[in-house]
């Protein structure tokens, strides 16, 4: 999946705003960042890797711990949507400050 360029003259979310809904709902920065399919995958693998582990986890392991996979798999896309966003909103700085 790549990352679409801004449209020149619309200005992309503020990254920092894109962060703060990726960590209220995971995968709404990907959705923000106009990649929809890339957060339903995250989506996906979260759930699917926090079953996994709240599945195969033993008895006295903490909450933390029976729901590592997902948690991993969430940082990873709250990581990943504040990324994109940035890079967008530089793209567009630059582009606009260019031309």
């Amino acid at each position: 999946m790549s990352m679409s360029p801004p449209v020149p003259g619309t200005r992309p979310m503020n990254p920092l705003l894109v962060l703060g809904l990726a960590i209220v709902l995971p995968g709404s920065g990907q959705v923000f960042n106009r990649e929809p399919y890339r957060g339903l995958i995250f989506l996906f693998f979260m759930f699917l890797l926090g079953a996994f582990t709240i599945l195969t986890a033993r008895p006295e392991v903490s909450i933390v711990g029976k729901l590592a996979g997902g948690l991993f798999v969430y940082a990873i896309s709250v990581f990943d949507a504040y990324k994109k966003a940035r890079i967008r909103y530089e793209l567009w700085r630059f582009q606009s400050a260019k031309g």
